[in-house]
């Protein structure tokens, strides 16, 4: 790609909370732009769905469960051809590893906001994942034709609850029903989108009895700008004309900055505000060059150093996302820096091996189109290439790993069982792909029991996964209840002193560990359940011995002596020991780690830890008492409430336990007209009584199991 390409290139994201009208705004943008040529709505009669809604369980549920890929082309408002990379994200929580994987790779983000709404639940996590991967964004509020929507509310709230510097740079021309266009702060020209779908963008003067009204809000957009430029402080404290170019290039570099969140709006189902806002994306939002993306240096301590978005400078690509099909796995590839052709050899960074490019690809959708080259900045798909999520590629020439994404926890588990075993192999298959494809869900197998156990972001997510196990490999499965993925931890640092001793006649074991068992505090700044540190010296214990130790002490993490879940924030402090010169040995001292380790627990007070999750609901205040009522029964804590236009949003920390079916009585409390959404928040204690009925049910299965303490 020639320079002046990657200039007019954006890798756009689109995200919001579900039900927003995201996936909408993207069919819309996919419409102006001329990519397809038919308007298809999410839950739309003609049975066909949303373009990027592609899987027919998206088409039937009405949700976006993939983020789906696109490349398109938009003219703007000067007559600049830019060329946008377009990644439609889910709303749902259960599938945020779609949107952390998508900004991981994106330069630039649509937040789209419900006029109505507002920031809501997801809307906060979105935007922390924005910033976690410094992406910077526009805002879009969306549906302002609905009842109560409000596009001035819904700014201040960007400012209140998202901590943004939100300035508008459109006002909305009608209210509610009436909404008719959009006035340009900047330009001070309204729009009114006319003709079949939209598709004229009418430009018109400001109408008469709106001109003080935008005259207000334009003084605070330059007002605001001002802050970004010297130059244009000084044009605005002398009453001098701002140059319209002057204003376009602060607002754009205080928007890449992340100073700025520019805020358009409209209604993308009535076909209003789109082309508006696609000149916000083409004005506001960075190209590749304009953003610093990093890589750690594998030879140099992996010291970090700049990928720069150039053809001629060697190749380096990051696969964000898998798709397994019929024919062979795709792998979606971000190209950070170089270029890569069709028969090109490229190289794993995590296993050295060395892949051909037999096929190079761009998606819209799940629609592939063959393409001979990708450039800096690109976003392909390349097939039949085997790896991982999160894996980087070069060309041999160097050795770096881009730095990777943020994976969240899995919280919740469940049961699966074949109906029919002879379809092991093709259970077996589809628990592979899934696995490798989504880094959220898990597969493990019970060891006492064999029990297949999958775990994942919550009900929704494990539903999806069992519903195309059935469908895309005809596997008939039981399915348990769901189960919370508990935890196990320490409340007190104690000591240990254990000495493994054991002679069979001929060479024995033995070995001897002194040290502490601490409980991990904010103090050791890492987000891993477990920390081993060496502080033996003077050789009490030989160094070739100390990592047996490390991982004898680490095995005893992966299944807690209270319930048999994961131990976390457990902290194992070695600091003296002895050794036999004939009878110790790695075994020996794994051994007595793993005897110390039981040795300590038992006296570090163990606790029970469960996931919390933070649940959002929005209800016609008439049902507030008793959908509060119902979550203090639940053991949930109300953090807050906010009622405006007859509707009541609560926000609570629930125990998950106690979540579980919990979409049909929220129906049958608020007659259908409430709806919900959690994600995790943290883990805590469980209550004593809760705690000692845990403990009693986990030692009857263990008795029935045949099992043992030990």
């Amino acid at each position: 790609m020639a320079k002046l390409v990657l200039e007019n290139v954006r890798n756009i994201g689109i995200s919001a909370h579900i039900d927003s009208g995201k996936t909408t705004l993207t069919e819309r943008i996919l419409f102006y732009t001329g990519k397809i040529h038919e308007i298809h709505e999410v839950r739309g009669k003609d049975g066909v769905g949303a373009t990027m809604d592609s899987m027919d369980l998206e088409k039937e549920k009405g949700i976006t469960i993939q983020s789906a890929c696109t490349q398109t082309s938009w003219v703007d408002y000067n007559g600049t051809s830019r060329l946008i990379n377009i990644i439609d994200t889910p709303g749902h929580v259960d599938f945020t590893i779609e949107v952390e994987r998508s900004l991981r790779v994106l330069d630039g983000a649509i937040l789209v906001l419900c006029g109505t709404s507002g920031v809501q639940s997801q809307s906060i996590t979105v935007d922390r994942q924005m910033r976690r991967y410094k992406v910077p964004r526009v805002a879009f509020i969306n549906k302002l034709d609905n009842p109560g929507s409000d596009a001035y509310k819904v700014t201040a709230q960007l400012r209140e609850k998202l901590y943004h510097n939100a300035i508008m740079f459109q006002v909305p021309i009608g209210r509610e029903s009436e909404l008719k266009g959009v006035v340009d702060l900047i330009e001070e020209k309204a729009y009114y989108f006319e003709g079949e779908k939209g598709i004229n963008v009418i430009e018109k003067d400001v109408p008469a009895d709106m001109l003080a009204h935008v005259a207000e809000y334009r003084e605070k957009m330059i007002d605001a700008l001002t802050a970004f430029s010297d130059e244009m402080a000084e044009l605005y404290l002398d009453g001098k004309e701002i140059p319209k170019s002057l204003i376009y290039s602060t607002a754009r570099a205080a928007t890449i900055a992340m100073n700025l969140t520019p805020v358009f709006m409209g209604s993308a189902y009535r076909n209003v505000g789109v082309q508006k806002l696609l000149d916000g994306v083409s004005y506001f939002l960075p190209c590749p060059t304009d953003v610093k993306n990093i890589a750690l240096d594998i030879d140099d301590g992996e010291k970090e150093t700049e990928m720069i978005s150039d053809d001629s400078k060697p190749f380096v690509g990051y696969v964000f996302k898998l798709e397994d099909g019929k024919y062979g796995q795709l792998s979606y590839m971000r190209v950070y820096q170089g270029h890569i052709k069709k028969g090109d050899a490229m190289y794993n960074m995590s296993t050295t091996r060395k892949h051909s490019v037999g096929r190079l690809m761009r998606m819209h959708s799940n629609k592939p189109e063959d393409i001979e080259y990708a450039g800096s900045g690109d976003i392909v798909a390349v097939f039949g290439i085997d790896c991982s999520t999160g894996t980087t590629f070069t060309d041999g020439t160097q050795r770096i790993n881009m730095t990777s994404m943020h994976v969240p926890k899995a919280v919740i588990d469940m049961k699966i069982d074949l109906k029919d075993r002879k379809n092991a192999q093709n259970l077996s298959k589809a628990l592979n792909r899934f696995t490798k494809e989504d880094p959220t869900f898990r597969v493990r197998v019970d060891e006492e029991s064999g029990e297949t156990i999958i775990s994942g972001m919550g009900e929704l997510h494990l539903e999806i996964y069992v519903e195309r196990m059935k469908r895309e490999y005809s596997v008939d499965l039981e399915v348990g209840q769901p189960q919370v993925a508990y935890r196990e931890s320490i409340s007190q640092n104690v000591e240990f002193d254990y000495s493994h001793k054991k002679q069979t006649g001929g060479r024995g074991q033995y070995a001897k560990v002194v040290g502490r068992m601490e409980v991990i505090t904010a103090a050791d700044e890492t987000e891993e359940p477990y920390l081993f540190v060496s502080e033996v010296s003077g050789g009490s214990i030989p160094k070739e011995f100390i990592p047996a130790c490390d991982k004898g002490f680490a095995s005893c993490m992966l299944e807690g002596r209270l319930i048999g879940f994961p131990v976390t924030g457990v902290k194992c402090i070695l600091v003296e020991g002895a050794f036999h010169a004939v009878d110790s040995d790695e075994l020996s001292f794994r051994l007595a780690a793993r005897g110390a380790f039981r040795q300590a627990y038992d006296k570090a007070k163990p606790a029970i830890l469960e996931p919390i999750m933070k649940v959002a609901i929005e209800t016609p205040t008439e049902f507030q008492g008793t959908i509060m009522g119902n979550l203090n029964s639940r053991r949930g804590v109300i953090t807050g409430t906010h009622e405006e236009y007859g509707f009541c949003r609560v926000s609570a920390e629930v125990p998950l336990s106690e979540m579980f079916g919990y979409v049909g009585e929220l129906r049958s409390m608020s007659q259908g007209k409430a709806e919900y959404s959690m994600e995790f928040g943290k883990y805590s204690e469980v209550p004593r009584n809760i705690h000692a009925e845990l403990v009693k049910k986990f030692a009857a299965s263990r008795k029935m199991k045949g099992g043992d303490d030990e």
